[in-house]
């Protein structure tokens, strides 16, 4: 009966390191990417999208070949090229999640248990939500061992997966103005506010 409460109790402080060792990934890999002057990388969604991204804080200008999405921090502008209509919108975190996927440096301290696992030159963090109320309820991540920098992100909403390669990515200083939709440089375009 000892031998299997110590087994009991080596299993549950090798679960309690692991879920402190991806946490301690996560947070090195948030301070990587939380550079005071923002960052900008290349993404490719599996079976989607391809481009570019620049991130300050909680703001984000992506571009694609279809469009560009603007984030302040509170208003969303995303240009649609294909109809040159702007939507104008105040995004939940879940929608936002969706869109940009550093969000996770944010989501990941609460709700959400964490592993951690070698994957060669990288690591790869589980996380897992805690609850059901969270939009995403299981995200992979795999970090660059030595820079802290994110190459691959894989998040579940519902039954659905989108993955994203990261590569190029860059500390940046940049400026506020990126990150907010300016009408002169889209005089054409028609502007539906959504809010």
């Amino acid at each position: 009966m000892k031998k299997i409460i110590n087994t009991i109790a080596l299993l549950l402080i090798a679960v309690t390191v692991s879920a402190q060792t991806a946490r301690e990934v996560l947070d090195k890999t948030a301070k990587t990417l939380s550079n005071k002057g923002g960052m900008s990388a290349s993404f490719s969604i599996k079976d989607g999208a391809t481009g570019t991204i620049s991130v300050k804080g909680k703001k984000f200008q992506a571009t694609t070949p279809d469009g560009i999405v603007w984030f302040n921090g509170k208003t969303q502008w995303t240009y649609v090229k294909q109809n040159a209509e702007v939507n104008v919108s105040n995004p939940t975190d879940a929608e936002l999640q969706a869109i940009n996927p550093y969000n996770f440096v944010y989501i990941y301290r609460n709700g959400y248990k964490a592993e951690l696992k070698d994957a060669g030159n990288l690591h790869q963090i589980h996380l897992t939500a805690t609850g059901k109320n969270k939009s995403i309820q299981e995200m992979y991540i795999r970090v660059d061992k030595k820079t802290y920098v994110p190459t691959a992100i894989s998040m579940r909403r519902g039954k659905r997966w989108t993955s994203i390669t990261i590569s190029n990515f860059k500390k940046a200083n940049l400026s506020d103005a990126i990150f907010s939709f300016n009408a002169k440089d889209y005089p054409q375009a028609e502007i539906v506010d959504l809010r």
